[in-house]
């Protein structure tokens, strides 16, 4: 692999082994100044997407205000291009896991946007509650 193939370089406080320090520009779908997209590598539904930060950051919370912004109007972007590509999608989930006990597996902050369908789901009342499912139903 040549470094041109490399979409970012690690930063300092990446271990050199994370994924999303490695992503090849071709798998991009979509970025601006401080965030890229790309499909999720195991997706709950069709065009689930997560946007990422540039540089390497732990969760959520080591977001800058930029790199923020720019993941809003970039799920703006790709949640705009997904209904004009899908007219089955409803609704979506956005949803960030952040920490080990929150289910975070990468710790490199991504942000997933899910696309919904009707019928997807038996009941999908509760949404991101599912999280805990004793909780889901209200």
């Amino acid at each position: 692999m040549k470094n041109s193939d490399i979409f970012r370089e690690n930063t300092p406080k990446s271990t050199g082994l994370c994924p999303f320090c490695k992503i090849k520009n071709s798998i991009v779908i979509a970025e601006n100044k401080t965030v890229y997209a790309i499909r999720d590598s195991s997706p709950v539904s069709l065009n689930h997407m997560i946007i990422i930060p540039k540089r390497h950051c732990l969760d959520y919370f080591e977001m800058t205000a930029q790199e923020r912004c720019d993941a809003h109007k970039l799920i703006e972007t790709l949640k705009d291009r997904i209904l004009e590509n899908d007219p089955l999608v409803k609704g979506f989930n956005i949803g960030v896991n952040c920490g080990e006990t929150a289910g975070q597996t990468v710790f490199h902050t991504h942000i997933h946007l899910i696309p919904r369908r009707k019928k997807d789901t038996p009941n999908p009342r509760g949404g991101v509650r599912g999280v805990i499912p004793d909780k889901m139903n209200y």
